[in-house]
């Protein structure tokens, strides 16, 4: 789908300088998929920290545990 829109040189080139892209055409539809791809980011982002979604762990604080035991243990050999 064709659409027009209008911009200023200036934003123009300012989004050209932030996509990377040479062409005006290709930098618009670069800007916008990535700009749609941070949108669908943060509403999945939101999900998790309204507790909509969330991840279970398992095992999660054993192993904690085990890494600051053997973080300690090392320490303690660092140390004598």
């Amino acid at each position: 789908m064709k659409i027009t829109v209008e911009l200023s040189d200036s934003e123009i080139k300012e989004i050209c300088r932030v996509t990377g892209e040479k062409k005006k055409g290709p930098a618009i539809r670069r800007l916008l998929a990535e700009l749609l791809m941070r949108k669908r980011r943060e509403r999945l982002a939101q999900k998790f920290i309204d507790a909509e979604w969330g991840v279970e762990l398992k095992g999660f604080e054993a192993t904690e545990a085990a890494d600051q035991a053997a973080n300690q243990h090392d320490a303690e050999r660092w140390r004598h």
